[in-house]
């Protein structure tokens, strides 16, 4: 077949422009400039491998001075104590008797726990107490014994109510008043005990416990 010479002309010309066109653009050897990659998205809450999450520090411990408490009004201790930047604040009956601090006011501190002097403000401060008519126990604070475990303990002298809570609470307890009177025992906080049955010591294995009593202020 005759190829005329217009036909080479044309073939030559689009041979070049096609040679011209793959040398201008970018090729992954020729280090053109490329479409940048999207960056990747974050998790929120994520941190960078390169850079790990710091653990928090630990807040130091803040401490304050707590005065000596004795012989003022529980409400006023409290009230002190709380403005010294304490807040752990409880109270307990200091002779031994069980009853509660209802009325702050009515009450005064005999001893306290921690004694005076510089703590943690996170420490519990107990106050040991008395009603205000009342005179703070001679000696140690007279607080109220531990649960009973497998033997009787000791509880002559304490209120009933103290013996009853130190008791399991499964057993089955009888309160007589011995006094001659024959009264019924209703404010046990109120009676001391004179004995038990069985006797301080013994063992306790599930059996009824009897106490015998008489009002504070009276003789068994």
């Amino acid at each position: 077949m005759r190829i005329t010479h217009t036909a080479t002309t044309t073939i030559a010309a689009a041979a070049a422009l096609l040679t011209a066109l793959t040398a201008c653009g970018p090729t992954a050897e020729s280090g053109g400039d490329a479409k940048p990659a999207a960056p990747s998205a974050k998790v929120p809450g994520t941190t960078s491998a390169a850079t790990p999450p710091q653990e928090p520090s630990a807040a130091p411990a803040t401490t304050a001075t707590l005065a000596d408490m004795v012989g003022k009004g529980l409400q006023s201790a409290q009230d002190e104590a709380q403005a010294a930047g304490f807040y752990l604040l409880t109270s307990h009956d200091a002779l031994g008797r069980g009853r509660n601090q209802i009325l702050d006011r009515g009450w005064k501190v005999c001893s306290q726990t921690p004694a005076p002097g510089t703590h943690s403000t996170d420490a519990k401060v107990d106050f040991g107490t008395v009603k205000l008519e009342e005179d703070c126990p001679a000696g140690a604070d007279r607080k109220e014994p531990e649960k009973a475990g497998s033997t009787m303990p000791d509880f002559t002298g304490k209120a009933v109510k103290v013996a009853r809570q130190a008791l399991d609470s499964s057993t089955s307890i009888t309160v007589k008043d011995v006094s001659g009177q024959d009264r019924m025992v209703l404010v046990e906080s109120n009676w001391q005990v004179c004995s038990t049955d069985p006797a301080a010591g013994a063992k306790l294995d599930g059996q009824p416990v009897t106490i015998e009593a008489v009002k504070f202020g009276e003789s068994c």
